[in-house]
Parts: C-alpha cells; structure tokens; sequence
C-alpha cells in the first residue's frame, strides 16, 4: 500500500549551517524531485527549500526503504553521514505528514508565525515538480488541500495581519542595534522577493539613502525606482560597502557574496567605522567569519530568533483558531485518503483468506486418499465459505470506515494480518486509479471547499518530532516486512 512521507530540517531542528547545505534552488528543487521519482522506491515527490526549512514530500510503496533511500541521497548532497543528518530529520507519515505540510503552508511553522511568503513558495516548488513530472495524484491533492488551508487560515484568522516578516524583523534588528535609521546608508544585496520585502520596510522606517546591488539590472532598478534608491552592480559592492552604515543581503547565491579577506580591506578604508551585517539568506551570502573582523557586526537569520520572539502576541492569540482550521482540513484529508485505501486493503485480506484456504488444502491433500472427487469438492466448498463468514463482517465495516481515524484502522488491520508489501503491489494499481478517478471530483468540489467556515478541531504539536531514533523506526520497519 503506497504511504504518504516527508523528511525535513527546519530552523527548529538544525542550525543555518546545516540547512544551507541542504538548500535547493526552486529549479533545483524540481530537478531533485524527478531524479527521485526516478527510483524504484518513490512513486511521487515534491521538494520544498525555503530559508529556514527543506522538506521532500514522497509517495512510495515501500516508504522504510524511500525513506533511507532519501535520506542517503540529502545526505550525500550536505557531505554528512546519513546517521549525522537523521539527528536532525523529523519523518513524519501519511495523516502526520499532511498535517506538517499544512501547517507550514499555513505560516504556524514559520520562523515568523503566519507569515505570508511561505505560500506562495509551496505554490511554486508543487509547479516545479508538476513541470518535472515528479508529482501525482496522491500528491496534487495533497498540496491543494494545504493551499486551501492556508487560505482558510489567513482569511479567517488575523494571524497575517500585522505583517510582519523576516526582513521586517531584520529591519527591526538593526533598529535595534543603531537607533533610528533616518539618515543611515544602508545596502540590499539582492533584488529578489526578500529583498524587495526588505527595502520596503527599510522605506517604511525612513532610510532614503538606499543601494540595491544586484547582478541583474532590470530588477534592481525597478525595486529601487519604487523605493527611492539608486543601482549598483556587485563589481562595485566594495565601494559601497566602504560607505555603508548597514548591509542587509539575500540572495540565492549558493556562493558567498561577502568574502572574509575583501571585507578585511574594506574596513581598512573606513578608518574605525562600524558595520553592521544582516544575512538573511540560506546558503549564507557573508563569510561567517567576517564577524571575527574588528568593527564587524554580524547576524545571521538563525540570529532573528530572539527577535521575532517580541514580535508574536498579537498573531499568537489567533493560534488556536488557526489550529483549529488545519485541524479541520486535516479530518477532511484523512476521509479522502482512506477512501483510497479501503478496496485495496479489503482485496488483500480477500486474496490473504484464500491464500490460507489454499494452503491448508494443499498440505492436507495426502491425507484423504479414500476421498471421493465430490468429498473432495465439499471439503473445499466448506472451507472457503469459513473463510469467506470469517472475513463477512470485518469486510462490511471496513467498507464503511470512516472519519480522521480511517488510515490508522486501515493500516492496522493490514499489520494484524500480515497484509505487506507484495499485497500492496498486487492492488497498487487498483488504489492508483482510485486516485485519478477522484481527481476530477476533488477539483470540482475544491471552490467549496475554500469557502468552509468551520472551527472545530484539536490541536497538535507544532512541529514534526526530530528522529533521532530514525534507525530503529527502519529497523522495526524492515522486521515487520520480513
């Protein structure tokens, strides 16, 4: 039976020196999903990698095996030892790893609680994987519904509203650190999403004497018409960083921008002037060991925490209400998914039955020599209609199991009888088309679904446990396949 999985690091389970060496590109988040899919162990993938979390969203048949296969494969690309990497890897599954994904679309996982930008990231790494071919079924319903949910959570809550965001916060820090910024000259590296959020709060607190440095002139230039700085190019960053009061960078360099030897001569020129350095991008565009330079000051975006901490009351109270929605989704998504599941689970405890039946019946077939042909038919009629009364009832409830429960029913009943991997390819294809037939029904019904107001539903833990025992959940795994 395919099962939905996810393996991630946030800023909650490993530090920024860990993340950016596991930090995709939304083009090579796309790539990385379709050489996954490419396996034999994954069926569907969808990468997300934002500045304080990569995640890989899977489907797989054999999850234990995609799971290690996965992970090998994250741990390759941060040249660490897999046992290194799962100290840090939460790998939660099906209900579990829906529930991360909608809590993270919904901005109740951010670094900033309920921050808008994370959406639309997770719109696009679903485009890019749909563009690699590395999605499917499972998966486009999966990340629909957990756009629905952040839709939900932000138009129904205030937990937005204040809009508040890492560059505002790093604007903030600065503040923090100078004092009033009116009159201070002040650098953005980067003419991306982030940096255009980052010069509109620095417009906001008043800056006026601003530079955008970029290697792409077009962009920079429309963000610093709409902000009232000027251009320039990264050939001429050492001059400006020889006049600048502030740095604030964000790029998607997967290179260091701000180099530890130029920055040493750069403060040379400025005869004693201190600097302050904001990274907020994951990699980290500054040499970390620029902070050890005399005069430096440097905070990286693991360095924001603290700050953000005096940032969340208002968007705090809103939590529970914002739980509750994705709580609400989350049941609806459990009703979907084990609709999928009840045909091929009740198919393999069928086959299971008469594989037993079979069985006995062939290991008994000496024993009745002086049988007749037609004693030998009623022994087999009997047999199987015990098998069939046996499997009656349970058949009829698990055809009408429902309700958030119904995958964990499911996928018990599968354990109790024993009902592994073989059974799950021989009704793959089965649930497969289950899946595409309602495709078209959950699309239809997707406009409803966004207008839902309901407000019931339990809370959960924040975030996906870290698994450090991940070696013992794939060791229990690969027992009960055996």
């Amino acid at each position: 039976m395919s099962e939905l999985l996810a393996l991630g690091v946030s800023h909650k389970t490993a530090p920024v020196a860990l993340r950016e060496r596991l930090a995709f590109t939304e083009r090579q988040a796309g790539e990385f999903a379709r050489e996954l899919v490419g396996s034999p162990q994954v069926r569907e993938a969808v990468v997300i990698s934002t500045c304080n979390r990569t995640e890989v969203y899977l489907v797989a048949d054999r999850p234990v095996r995609a799971e290690a296969e996965v992970l090998g494969r994250l741990a390759t690309r941060a040249t660490i030892r897999p046992t290194e990497l799962a100290e840090s890897i939460y790998s939660p599954r099906n209900c579990e790893a829906a529930r991360q994904l909608f809590r993270v679309t919904a901005g109740l996982e951010s670094m900033v609680l309920g921050e808008a930008e994370i959406q639309g990231q997770v719109r696009r790494a679903h485009e890019h994987a749909l563009q690699a071919g590395a999605s499917g079924p499972l998966t486009n319903r999966l990340f629909s519904a957990a756009l629905t949910t952040g839709k939900r959570v932000r138009s129904e809550t205030a937990i937005g509203a204040s809009r508040v965001s890492v560059p505002s916060v790093a604007v903030d820090l600065a503040r923090g650190v100078l004092g009033a910024l009116e009159g201070r000259h002040v650098v953005v590296i980067g003419a991306g999403e982030t940096s255009e959020l980052t010069a509109s709060a620095l417009a906001d607190r008043g800056v006026a004497t601003m530079f955008i440095a970029n290697r792409h002139a077009d962009r920079a230039l429309s963000l610093a018409q709409r902000f009232g700085g000027s251009v320039v190019g990264l050939e001429r960053l050492p001059e400006q960083l020889v006049q600048a009061d502030i740095v604030v960078s964000s790029t998607s360099s997967p290179h260091a921008i701000v180099g530890h030897e130029e920055l040493e001569l750069v403060m040379r020129e400025r005869e004693g002037r201190a600097l302050l350095l904001i990274d907020i991008a994951v990699p980290r565009d500054i040499d970390e060991r620029c902070a050890q330079i005399e005069g430096v000051t440097l905070y990286d975006i693991d360095d924001l925490q603290s700050v953000v901490a005096r940032n969340l009351g208002a968007r705090a109270e809103e939590l529970p209400q914002a739980q509750a929605i994705v709580e609400e989704e989350i049941r609806r998504f459990a009703r979907w998914l084990g609709q999928l599941e009840v045909l091929p689970t009740v198919g393999a405890l069928r086959e299971h039955g008469v594989a037993i039946v079979e069985q006995v019946l062939a290991e008994n077939a000496g024993r009745w020599q002086s049988a007749s042909p037609r004693d030998l038919e009623r022994v087999d009629a009997i047999a199987r209609a015990v098998m069939s009364r046996l499997l009656h009832e349970p058949t009829i409830r698990l055809r009408g199991v429902a309700g958030d429960r119904s995958h964990a029913t499911l996928q018990l009943v599968r354990e109790l009888f024993g009902l592994g991997e073989e059974g799950a390819e021989r009704n793959g294809a089965q649930r497969q088309a289950s899946v595409e037939r309602q495709g078209d029904a959950e699309r239809r019904s997707g406009a409803e679904r966004q207008g839902g107001t309901g407000r019931q539903g339990g809370e959960r833990g924040a975030e996906a446990r870290p698994t450090g025992e991940l070696a013992q959940v794939r060791s229990l795994g690969e027992r009960r396949r055996r």
